[in-house]
């Protein structure tokens, strides 16, 4: 079983901010309402072919995000080696992508969290880039709302990172980082 996790902050106050494009690129693939909740999150479980797949939107705000996960994968059993954490990353220019896997927390809090709680930091990321701006508060420029530009963008972009998430479950990470990273 594999798990896949986009991080964000719940309520609309969130919607459309940066620091939720992990939520925002869960809900371009899953495309429907059938979120259960467990694990102090919303969660889907799909499967494909005798792989399942679970798809978790942590529900603690971003910096307990490893609550929600820690639940998650010791209730299932799944392998660190097989989780997949979707996360914004401002040091990555907005429009792009890295694949990385055994990589620090980077000063993302969402992804200290998930070390701490897991122990480990042999699970792989979706880091999706939202720049940044230096002339902004950092937590005001990832609390910030995306422009309508920025979501033209988004909205070109979960093509790929609809692709990424398939690739990482039919292929696992290695395979997928070698075709998606440029």
């Amino acid at each position: 079983m594999k798990l896949i996790v986009g991080l964000g902050n719940i309520g609309k106050e969130y919607q459309n901010t940066r620091h939720n494009v992990g939520f925002m690129v869960l809900d371009s693939y899953i495309q429907n309402n059938g979120w259960q909740k467990k694990f102090d999150g919303e969660y889907q479980i799909i499967n494909y072919g005798s792989e399942k797949v679970m798809f978790l939107k942590p529900l603690t705000f971003m910096n307990n995000s490893g609550l929600s996960v820690v639940q998650a994968s010791r209730y299932y059993n799944i392998e660190p080696e097989d989780i997949l954490v979707i996360q914004d990353d401002m040091d990555i220019e907005f429009g792009h992508h890295k694949l990385k896997k055994n990589s620090s927390a980077g000063g993302h809090n969402g992804i200290k969290s998930i070390i701490s709680a897991l122990n480990t930091d042999s699970f792989a990321r979706l880091k999706i880039g939202i720049s940044h701006d230096k002339n902004k508060d950092t937590i005001h420029y990832v609390l910030g709302k995306f422009s309508k530009e920025e979501m033209n963008t988004l909205n070109k972009n979960y093509k790929i990172y609809n692709e990424i998430i398939e690739s990482f479950i039919y292929n696992g990470i290695e395979r997928t980082m070698n075709k998606y990273n440029f």
